[in-house]
């Protein structure tokens, strides 16, 4: 399963290691749907119901899923483009 989770970030996330409490376990999102994007927290539990082989489209508030279809690339890589030479 795959998500679009839109994201206007246009740079890097910079995180201050002297700011984080050392006693914590801190999770880093790989879901997307973070409200305290970098941070993990909890919001992946949505993403139980998700299936494989879908593309989940979020809303902007990345609460919601507002349409699915078909994963074009269900693997993580896309297919490699035609050899002009063969």
């Amino acid at each position: 399963m795959a998500r679009l989770v839109r994201r206007e970030h246009s740079g890097p996330i910079k995180i201050d290691p002297k700011t984080l409490d050392p006693e914590k376990l801190i999770s880093i999102c790989a879901c997307g749907l973070s409200k305290n994007f970098p941070f993990c927290d909890g919001a992946h539990k949505g993403c139980r119901s998700e299936q494989p082989g879908t593309l989940y489209v979020y809303d902007a508030q990345n609460q919601q899923v507002v349409e699915t279809r078909p994963d074009q690339f269900p693997t993580a890589t896309p297919p490699e483009p035609p050899n002009p030479q063969a």
